[in-house]
């Protein structure tokens, strides 16, 4: 029996070892079915984890098919490769079935739910997520998402559809607002069931190269169709039905969060520590973000995993001291391990509160994994420890791999553990170190982290902060031991909130010190996959304790993510980018050594534009230094983001039609767009030869349209043109087909005025004869951008059209004119909104 039982002990253990040894098989499972264009029937996946586990069963108990060690950990391996891969796969397929049928897109549907978390308020209006519980189409019911995210205008005022996804979420068309007295969006609270019409449509968000994918955020947060109340004269009016007992926590963040901006006066202040307390981002102000980025210490305003871990510490800290009191609590459970588990506890508690991000969700299944091996009273080395929370995560939420904020944590985790003696030796205690030491140690930490993570966050981000040491030597522990307590013992006692705004203060004050430095940060084009993971690991040999030949190792590693350099034209080629921002103009027109942007995209809100949100993004990751910035005309959607880039780009001339006394004009002096004819503009660059056609020097005087003074330009190298021509109309295109027929002859035409009506006449497309037109518009444009009967002309003339809500952003290039490039096909994944 002795024996028996011996034999099983080591089965067991021997199953264990395997279990942990397959880890990385699970991780890469997931990771590869991330990266499916599109998802398979939901048996295939089931036949997987029927495979799954058949093979792993044969590995596992020696089956008779597979002999040796070495064949069962690789057949191990492949089994659960194959596992994360279906069991992903699966829960994709699922969550799919409930998508909004495109058949209900833009329908009035009448809605009663719950509103399911605290309502944000902005400057158009209030966004909230909806729990729907029925819905009804002319009187049928429908099937709709179960989780939606609307957006309540304010005066019935409407914008872009396709802005961020912290401002406007679809478009509104024009009604007028009512003047009697009804509810208003301002008397949402979390947990109200209320009844509304509402016109829906399928998340779909912007596509660039290096851009935020607003698709991928929208299927991570569960919500399956986005839209807005209908708050029109004819109407029904939205009704208050009743207060329900759901969602109590997010109904107790709403009430903190406005007793914050209560007490505290300043808003940028007050943003700050709502955003500590409930986790409500959207709470800071768009410049603090700015100089939050800029000094690296963004993750600290955030509810990330450093602060769930932080409590969970100071919270195991008090348990254990309170533990110790009681000398019959300590004879039941020894106070280490009720530390522990209340310290797990309480974190989760406060991560529940914050908002229950993916970030927090991360940090408390790590801290829960970790924790749950020490109460066993196993001591695995760090690398399988490290593994095994991935691996927790992933199963929970696979989706995290594609966060940057998953590989920066979970990157950190490993560089620390990889860099720290005590980890290594499986002596976490720190217990016996003096003040002096431990600062010593917190210095090193932060010096290690700071230099392994560098190629990883330009790898992400495009940029990293070269005072990001300095800034977060004071920000972590000010934040995180001054700022956080005083914030949440607010909450108990509100006079507190004084005193963490001025904490809060202080440090904006030697944050924006910081990245006011003329080098506060580092921008580099952002580099290929293998050239950002060689980077972190030049990083982090150069960071860990090894002799010095063998750190200076590392910096061949390293200089592929600092020195890389995107490929730009040949000389006498150029390239066309049309960048996805929805309603608006906005180009990057690229040579060998030059660039210009040919208008800015819209302005979606006070806080969010094109230029921040998609150009600036874009121009840091291709590491571009702008010539000339060319606004053809004074629309909103065409300038709304000129101030985001003239401001990165400070050394680019201004050329533009908009009159003297416009605001941007204070910001950088703008010349005339005039055509070369008159005198004006016509240049050369790289062999590629720029020449303005419209508008002409007296047509300034003339117009009464600003569309009318859109800036044409011609762009060619002698086999090859483009015509980007802004929003000019009818009398204009004739105008151009009659004086210069030859030189607005071209092959790549940007379809005038986003393909409204009034423009792209017949006498135009057949003087220029364009081979390829390209239309900037958003998806489901309340203006109905492009017209079909323009389409229809496009189509009649053997055209080719390619639209932004179609083919996300375009790239074209004068060496290859019949193969443009559309970005949702080329980087197509399966969360992404495949358009009818």
């Amino acid at each position: 029996m002795r024996d028996m039982g011996r034999q099983g002990g080591y089965r067991s253990v021997a199953g264990a070892r395997l279990a942990l040894a397959t880890l990385p098989g699970f991780i890469a499972g997931t990771a590869l079915q991330t990266q499916q264009p599109a998802l398979w029937f939901w048996p295939i996946y089931a036949c997987f984890v029927a495979l799954a586990l058949t093979l792993y069963w044969a590995s596992a108990t020696k089956h008779i098919a597979i002999n040796g060690r070495v064949w069962r950990r690789c057949a191990a391996l492949v089994a659960v490769a194959l596992l994360g891969f279906a069991l992903c796969g699966l829960r994709a397929t699922a969550f799919e079935r409930d998508a909004l049928s495109p058949a209900l897109e833009g329908r009035d549907i009448d809605v009663v739910g719950v509103v399911a978390a605290m309502p944000q308020h902005g400057e158009l209006g209030t966004r909230f997520r909806f729990q729907v519980e029925a819905a009804r189409l002319d009187g049928s019911a429908v099937a709709l998402p179960p989780l939606i995210d609307l957006h309540w205008y304010t005066n019935g005022y409407g914008a872009s559809p396709d802005a961020a996804p912290l401002t406007l979420p679809i478009a509104l068309p024009a009604t007028e607002p009512r003047t009697r007295a009804e509810p208003q969006a301002s008397e949402l609270h979390a947990g109200e069931r209320w009844r509304m019409t509402v016109r829906l449509k399928a998340p779909h968000g912007n596509v660039n190269p290096h851009g935020f994918d607003y698709e991928l955020w929208l299927w991570e947060q569960g919500l399956q169709a986005t839209g807005y109340v209908r708050t029109g004269r004819n109407d029904s009016p939205p009704q208050r039905l009743v207060q329900t007992w759901r969602h109590p926590v997010e109904l107790a963040r709403e009430r903190v969060r406005n007793a914050i901006f209560a007490r505290v006066a300043d808003r940028a202040q007050a943003g700050v520590i709502a955003a500590l307390v409930t986790g409500d981002q959207n709470a800071i102000e768009r410049g603090d973000w700015d100089v939050f980025r800029a000094t690296g210490v963004a993750h600290l305003m955030a509810i990330s995993g450093l602060h769930i871990t932080m409590f969970a510490w100071l919270a195991a800290l008090v348990v254990g001291a309170l533990w110790r009191r009681s000398g019959r609590l300590c004879l039941a459970v020894p106070a280490p391990s009720a530390a522990l588990v209340g310290g797990v506890l309480l974190a989760s508690a406060y991560a529940v509160f914050s908002g229950w991000g993916v970030p927090s969700q991360r940090t408390v299944l790590m801290l829960a994994t970790t924790a749950l091996l020490r109460l066993s009273g196993r001591r695995w080395p760090w690398p399988q420890v490290w593994l095994l929370a991935c691996a927790v995560v992933l199963a929970v939420d696979p989706l995290a791999l594609t966060q940057a904020g998953f590989w920066l944590s979970f990157v950190a985790v490993g560089v620390l553990f990889a860099t720290d003696p005590g980890a290594q030796r499986g002596d976490d205690s720190k217990s016996g170190r003096g003040l002096a030491a431990r600062l010593r140690a917190a210095l090193r930490e932060q010096s290690v982290l700071t230099i392994a993570l560098a190629p990883l966050t330009l790898l992400l981000f495009g940029q990293v902060s070269l005072v990001g040491l300095l800034a977060n030597l004071v920000a972590i522990p000010w934040v995180t031991l001054l700022v956080t307590p005083l914030a949440m013992a607010g909450v108990l006692v509100a006079p507190l909130w004084q005193l963490a705004a001025a904490s809060v203060e202080a440090l904006r004050w030697y944050l924006g010190l910081l990245a006011a430095l003329p080098f506060a940060t580092l921008s580099v084009a952002a580099p290929p996959l293998w050239a950002g993971a060689a980077g972190v690991v030049g990083g982090l040999l150069i960071a860990m304790r090894l002799p010095v030949s063998l750190r200076l190792l590392g910096l061949p590693l390293v200089l592929p993510a600092l020195l890389w350099l995107p490929a730009r034209p040949a000389p006498g080629q150029f390239e066309l980018l049309a960048a996805d921002i929805g309603q608006g103009n906005a180009v990057l027109v690229r040579t060998h050594a030059h660039t210009l942007v040919y208008d800015t995209g819209p302005r979606f809100s006070q806080e969010s534009d094109a230029g921040q949100r998609v150009l600036v993004p874009l121009l840091r990751a291709l590491d571009e230094r702008v010539d000339t910035v060319l606004l053809s005309h004074r629309d909103s959607d065409h300038i709304g983001g000129a101030a985001a880039v003239l401001a990165m780009q400070p050394q680019a001339q201004l050329i533009s039609s908009i009159e003297p006394d416009h605001p941007l004009q204070a910001l950088r002096p703008a010349a005339h767009c005039i055509a070369a004819r008159d005198g004006g503009q016509r240049w050369r660059w790289d062999g590629v030869e720029f020449e303005m056609l419209h508008p002409g020097a007296a047509d300034y005087d003339a117009a009464s349209k600003s569309n009318a003074l859109s800036c044409v330009l011609r762009i060619s190298n002698g086999a090859q043109t483009a015509l980007l021509v802004g929003d000019i109309e009818r009398p204009q295109e004739e105008r151009l087909a009659a004086e210069v027929p030859e030189q607005i002859r071209a092959d790549l035409l940007l379809v005038p005025h986003h393909g409204s009506k009034t423009s792209s006449s017949a006498v135009f497309l057949d003087t220029v004869q364009p081979r390829l037109a390209l239309v900037q518009a958003a998806y489901r444009s309340r203006f109905g951008h492009p017209a079909p009967s323009v389409i229809d002309r496009y189509e009649e003339r053997d055209i080719r059209v390619l639209d932004s809500a179609h083919c996300g952003a375009v790239i074209w290039s004068s060496a290859r004119p019949g193969e443009p490039i559309c970005q949702r096909d080329a980087d197509r994944h399966y969360w992404r909104h495949r358009v009818p």
